[in-house]
């Protein structure tokens, strides 16, 4: 299970002059929650705070203000712990293009604390899972998109973890490995395990969430299930909905960053 409360990060950026600083609030306010044996959509235009949310939670930067639980363990004072709970597959996630996909996948379940037989056990039960036993042997220069994503997504999995965050992993993935990854999340909630998937397709998020956070500007604008925030909003039409929940534009047009 995860427990945000009002995260908050901000970057230092060069500024208009010479050595001068900005700093920008990547994430302003951020509260929401994710259950065990649920899918939860982090949902927002691209700029959101999306990536940024994720990362804090992951542990790999330091929230400036707030607070958050994977799993009851404090991101900022259990970090090796909040770690070996999570497996998290980071926006364009790369692999090394030299290894071959089953020693990307052997070498990470090594640094996550599995001894050689055990690692290997795994990357034999996750190429079978997500049907990648035509190319495990082979090195990952020259994947496609789709095996590229599907390595880093056994990355994330090889340590058995409870809590699984995914950013963004149907990037430039076609129609049907699209939905054969949403099998699988699908299948990973069914067995009890906390899901966060943040995306900017709307589409996307209504296929498969059982709860969504839409966030706008840095900040969580509203936290449902989809019937709930369609009451909320007022608008049975999910576009509509989302547009008057970040205020991006009025009703009837295109909310801007979100697929058609």
């Amino acid at each position: 299970m995860i427990k945000a409360e009002h995260l908050e990060k901000a970057f230092t950026k060069p500024g208009g002059g010479l050595f001068k600083r900005e700093q920008v609030k990547a994430v302003q306010d951020v509260s929401f929650s994710a259950a065990d044996g649920s899918v939860t959509g982090l949902l927002g235009p691209n700029g959101a705070g999306k990536s940024t949310t994720l990362r804090m939670l992951a542990t790999l930067i330091h929230p400036d203000g707030g607070s958050a639980t994977i799993d009851g363990l404090d991101i900022n004072t259990d970090v090796l712990k909040v770690r070996q709970q999570l497996g998290f597959m980071p926006h364009n996630a790369g692999i090394y293009p030299r290894l071959s996909a089953r020693e990307n996948i052997s070498y990470y379940a090594r640094l996550c604390g599995l001894d050689k037989a055990k690692a290997q056990s795994r990357v034999n039960e996750l190429a079978d899972q997500l049907e990648m036993t035509e190319f495990i042997e082979r090195r990952a220069m020259g994947f496609s998109q789709g095996q590229r994503t599907k390595v880093a997504l056994a990355r994330a999995l090889v340590h058995q973890p409870q809590t699984i965050m995914l950013d963004e992993p149907t990037n430039g993935l076609d129609v049907m490995a699209t939905r054969g990854l949403r099998t699988i999340i699908r299948e990973l909630a069914d067995q009890g395990h906390c899901i966060v998937f943040s995306s900017h397709i709307m589409q996307e998020v209504a296929a498969l969430c059982d709860r969504v956070a839409i966030i706008a500007h840095g900040t969580i604008a509203i936290e449902d299930d989809l019937d709930g925030i369609r009451k909320r909003t007022g608008h049975d039409d999910l576009e509509d909905a989302f547009v008057q929940a970040i205020g991006a534009a009025p009703v009837g047009t295109s909310a801007a960053g979100v697929s058609q």
